[in-house]
């Protein structure tokens, strides 16, 4: 018997899912998380609520190991913050006494390879352990790694054309996703000129909570820029959403642009951003080389995000060049073909790379696909795991119900003249909400 651990990447919700399945198998494991806590990513966007209510946000192994303990189930039907979530989930199953002592914070991942072997050598490959080093320099052996680390700490380039915009590092005046606009971040909206960039759920979510600042400050003026030619993609499904919370995000937001609440620029392709004696000018050039300049005092960068492998160069990955997911999984979650908001079921062995024993799950196994769940994520887990203890019956029997969005396709151009879907370029991840003093609710993601 192989005698070293499952290494899991990521102690944040479908990572956590892992461990609770590894423990139900009674499989040998370690959680290695960069952060000083469980869940440390969804602690910095704490303060939105989510759009899934509880009955998509816990898993069923962790839902039956918490069920042992005075733990009491959320009501299935509400919908949490990201601080809710923590509190009331992920905590407590970080602490449990299967799971605690397994975890180990402030543990950075560095490079996962293969021990005494590089991507090149294939001879006796399969047999050999991974060797997982951390950012301390210490090197840690495992019989399979699951890569549960996300995404949020690798955020979309404001630049259009997937690299950074023209003095896009120089400035100060870009803030990363879902800012606190309510809370601690007022002071750095309230009054202002606030750009945000990106068609996303969470632009959706930062557009919303900047409408509400603007009610308590009046003087508060806020522009939304896409590179699509209309918003229906955002807007969503309305009343025909079966997350009815995720419905209003798109109803609400196409009010305020209605109103001129917020303005809306379409075809806006972000090129150069340049810092001003009082804010900032980002310059849009279009694939025609047109160009228009927008200004304000803060720019939002909501434009998404993407999965960094490069602790993993060393392995056998196979990855969609378009994507970045498995190639198996990449033509299920491909927005350029999907918009309904339904994923066929996929688990094992559409995770599965030529090298044997890796698995990225939840988000970070979407590539830059923006659609992904919390639920999705979890089935990832118990399918990869059913799989490492050897039931591959279980592992194959994938069973995903997702709750569909309403909007099937749109009709609007990216390009001038040009007839395309208008793309999301936000990340949805299955959590972003509403902002929260917003009364009724919000988004998703992991």
């Amino acid at each position: 018997m192989n005698p070293y651990p499952v290494i899991v990447v990521g102690a944040g919700p479908v990572g956590l899912a892992a461990a609770a399945h590894l423990a139900e198998r009674e499989l040998s494991f370690l959680v290695l998380e960069a952060g000083d806590r469980p869940a440390a990513a969804v602690a910095e966007w704490g303060h939105v609520r989510l759009f899934s209510p509880w009955r998509y946000n816990t898993d069923s192994a962790a839902a039956r190991l918490l069920a042992a303990t005075a733990w009491t189930a959320p009501d299935p039907e509400r919908l949490p913050t990201g601080d809710e979530l923590i509190t009331g989930y992920l905590r407590p199953l970080a602490g449990l006494p299967a799971i605690a002592p397994h975890i180990r914070y402030g543990a950075r991942v560095a490079a996962v390879t293969r021990q005494g072997f590089d991507r090149v050598r294939t001879a006796g490959r399969d047999e050999a352990p991974f060797l997982v080093r951390l950012t301390s320099g210490e090197e840690l052996l495992a019989r399979a790694v699951v890569d549960a680390s996300g995404t949020w700490t690798a955020p979309n380039h404001l630049g259009a054309s997937g690299i950074p915009a023209i003095g896009e590092a120089a400035t100060d005046r870009i803030a990363h996703a879902l800012p606190d606009v309510l809370g601690a971040d007022r002071d750095r909206h309230a009054g202002r000129h606030t750009l945000v960039v990106g068609s996303g759920h969470s632009a959706a979510t930062t557009l919303l909570a900047l409408a509400e600042l603007a009610e308590q400050a009046p003087a508060t003026t806020i522009t939304w820029a896409i590179r699509a030619g209309g918003a229906a993609r955002t807007y969503g499904g309305g009343d025909a959403d079966a997350l009815p919370a995720r419905g209003k995000i798109g109803s609400r937001l196409r009010d305020h642009v209605d109103t001129g609440r917020v303005r809306l620029v379409t075809g806006f392709f972000t090129h150069r951003v340049t810092t001003t004696g009082d804010g900032v000018a980002v310059v849009s050039r279009d694939p025609y080389g047109t160009e228009q300049t927008l200004t304000a005092d803060i720019v939002v960068n909501a434009t998404g995000f993407r999965p960094d492998h490069s602790i993993t160069t060393e392995l056998r990955l196979d990855l969609d060049p378009t994507m970045g997911a498995t190639r198996a999984l990449a033509p299920l979650i491909d927005p350029n073909r999907h918009s309904c908001g339904t994923v066929p079921p996929h688990g094992v062995d559409e995770l599965a790379h030529p090298e044997p024993g890796y698995f990225a799950i939840g988000v970070k196994s979407y590539g830059r696909a923006p659609t992904f769940l919390l639920a999705t994520g979890y089935e990832q887990a118990r399918s990869v795991v059913a799989a490492l203890a050897g039931d591959w019956a279980a592992a194959r029997d994938v069973r995903l119900e997702l709750p569909a969005t309403g909007v099937c396709s749109t009709s609007e151009p990216s390009t001038p003249g040009a007839v395309g879907r208008g793309l999301a370029t936000g990340v949805s991840g299955g959590l972003l909400t509403l902002p929260l003093a917003g009364g009724d609710c919000c988004a998703s993601r992991s």
